[in-house]
């Protein structure tokens, strides 16, 4: 009787070299219209709470590059974080990142699931690679989240024993992002004139984080009621220099 033995895949060999200036990079279009309006508010509402300093990478369609048993992987997510970079040169445009190699690991990956199967919940481990392979077993990145804008649903997925586990969300529908800090859920309403289900920040005390329109039209209305009260007083708002 002869024993047969699957054969075991052997670990991929992963390293961090330099993107050559001539590699071509992805440019496969947008799943929908949604995509770059949900990820542009994800980025905006950061940036509106002063969440984003000058050291972070933020990034979205972005190449993320490694070198897998020799050649070059590279997968562009819909929005991604990374808490710290080194600084490029004066008047050199980045055009991909490397971790290790150009500064932090990738923190924070969320893709956009399509329409039909694109490969965003993908362990195919051969190339070309999965997505949720290639984010946790190669790039190594704590935290993957994936949105479903036709159901919508919301999954969030942390590293764990270097497999990715599906996290619950609060009672208030939203999870904890340990990297940044914040809770991510999901918000019905209108941006820039778009009604739709978007993807919102709110702090540890439950504060959503506001669009820098929503931030604008605040300090409106409170102009608006301070110019009230003025007039009630007998004073002209418009005289006041």
């Amino acid at each position: 009787m002869v024993l047969q033995v699957s054969p075991t895949q052997k670990p991929p060999t992963v390293t961090w070299d330099p993107l050559p200036t001539d590699y071509p990079l992805p440019d496969d279009p947008v799943e929908n219209i949604q995509q770059p309006a949900l990820a542009s508010a994800l980025t905006d509402a950061l940036g509106a709470a002063g969440y984003i300093q000058p050291a972070m990478l933020i990034g979205t369609n972005f190449g993320l590059v490694a070198t897998v048993n020799k050649k070059i992987v590279v997968k562009a997510p819909d929005w991604f974080y990374v808490p710290q970079v080194q600084p490029v040169s004066a008047g050199t445009i980045r055009r991909s990142y490397t971790p290790q190699l150009e500064g932090a690991p990738v923190a924070v990956v969320m893709e956009f699931l399509s329409e039909t199967e694109g490969g965003e919940l993908s362990v195919r481990s051969t190339p070309p690679y999965g997505k949720l392979y290639f984010y946790g077993q190669i790039l190594q990145v704590p935290t993957y989240i994936t949105y479903d804008p036709y159901e919508p649903s919301l999954e969030v997925r942390h590293l764990e024993k270097g497999r990715y586990q599906l996290q619950s969300a609060n009672e208030n529908g939203r999870w904890w992002i340990p990297e940044l800090k914040l809770f991510l859920g999901l918000w019905q309403g209108e941006r820039l004139g778009q009604v739709a289900h978007w993807l919102r920040w709110w702090d540890s005390d439950g504060n959503r984080l506001l669009w820098s329109s929503e931030q604008a039209q605040q300090e409106r209305q409170r102009a608006d009621q301070l110019a009230a009260k003025l007039r009630e007083l007998g004073i002209d708002p418009n005289q006041i220099p």
